[in-house]
């Protein structure tokens, strides 16, 4: 197996250290704000297993770079309009990578540090009304 030039860990050390993070107690704080939006890169079964951040609004990871950018056939409304948005998964890795390079693009954005497996421990509200058994 060839040796990779940097390992996914230094990848997102990397990307951490460029980018905004939000601590798991402010992002609970900032979930009343209607000016924030959550936006969640996990897969729909980690949602609908794990329940979201009530409000969230649900990206894929690989389509957050299409979502963002006006000038893509994908592009989402939501990322057009003017608040903040704070990006998360479950661990902080995804979320981490995919705001460096939302960043790099110029699309203003933070990332939910400890990720949705903070947010649970932290006991911040979860909407459960899309979990499945």
């Amino acid at each position: 197996m060839p040796k990779l030039k940097i390992s996914s860990a230094n990848l997102v050390a990397t990307a951490r250290a460029r980018i905004e993070e939000i601590e798991t107690n402010d992002a609970i704080a900032m979930l009343e704000d209607p000016n924030v939006t959550f936006v969640d890169l996990r897969d729909i079964r980690e949602r609908q297993r794990s329940g979201s951040i009530p409000g969230s609004f649900h990206c894929p990871r690989g389509m957050a770079e299409f979502w963002i950018d006006p000038d893509s056939p994908y592009f989402k409304d939501i990322f057009g309009e003017d608040r903040t948005f704070v990006f998360h998964c479950a661990s902080g890795w995804r979320s981490a990578l995919t705001v460096a390079a939302l960043n790099d693009m110029g699309f203003a954005a933070a990332h939910l540090k400890e990720g949705f497996t903070g947010w649970t421990k932290a006991a911040g509200p979860i909407d459960s009304s899309g979990k499945t058994s």
